[in-house]
């Protein structure tokens, strides 16, 4: 049995029709989701385990409303296995299963003075600024346009949402660094010069193969610092956790009200 048809198997007749990756922090957001499985990674050949702290490793599937969704509590990450496709099967498997939309989220540093700590930012592009692709190697349809990668009518719905909500959400752009070791102070002001709003390890490669895959994309970043060498003292994951948690309860009310009003 394949590994659609295994999934299928647990929930007969269910077809998501949006997919939601949670990142560090983030994870309880699936308590606003109406359960109808949840199927632990292990269960899934071929899915990643996650070894950082803060990424639970499960499948939930159910419904938002109406809205039948799939949600991802947990990614794995390129510094992890140095691998950067390690999100390419959960996210092939999320298109195959019916997921026309995936809503990547992760904490992340600010570059920017006026996004501080426990802010959001709406993904309105990235920079790959890690000198890897998920697409290596791949034997089809190599060559993908990221013009548009996230969407700009979704992008749009999405800082609509926040503002009707009373959130405040930036719109920016997002730069990967491959980690795990934080940016320096130096690789902070180039990406600063290269137009970078917010940096993370994660979500640029997810993006690439959901492009890859057909589907459309949204993108919201949580930040939990400001980035190396923009303020005294220093960062760590400790931090990176703490501020996602304490920022959650916003990002639950924002994707809830987005998912509720996505059609």
């Amino acid at each position: 049995m394949s590994l659609i048809d295994s999934i299928a198997a647990k929930v007969p007749g269910f077809r998501p029709k949006v997919a939601v990756v949670l990142g560090t922090g983030l994870g309880s957001f699936a308590e606003e989701v109406e359960p109808v499985a949840d199927i632990p990674y292990a269960e899934l050949p071929g899915f990643p385990q996650p070894t950082v702290r803060g990424h639970a490793g499960q499948l939930r599937l159910g419904r938002i409303g109406a809205l039948p969704v799939a949600v991802l509590r947990g990614r794995t990450h390129y510094y992890e296995s140095g691998k950067a496709d390690g999100m390419r099967l959960p996210i092939e498997t999320l298109a195959a299963l019916g997921c026309e939309t995936v809503v990547l989220t992760n904490a992340a540093g600010s570059l920017r003075m006026d996004m501080p700590p426990g802010g959001l930012m709406a993904i309105a592009d990235h920079i790959n600024f890690t000198g890897v692709n998920p697409l290596f190697g791949h034997p089809q349809r190599r060559f993908v346009d990221m013009v548009d990668t996230y969407d700009p009518v979704l992008l749009q719905r999405l800082v609509a949402a926040a503002k009707a909500l009373g959130i405040v959400c930036h719109t920016g752009v997002y730069i990967w660094f491959c980690g795990p070791s934080f940016e320096t102070p130096a690789e902070i002001r180039a990406a600063r010069t290269l137009g970078a709003d917010a940096v993370g390890m994660s979500t640029a490669p997810e993006a690439i193969v959901a492009r890859h895959a057909g589907m459309k994309v949204v993108g919201l970043s949580v930040m939990t610092n400001y980035a190396a060498g923009m303020v005294p003292g220093g960062i760590g994951h400790e931090q990176t956790i703490s501020v996602a948690n304490a920022a959650s309860q916003d990002v639950r009310r924002l994707l809830r009200a987005f998912l509720e009003g996505y059609s």
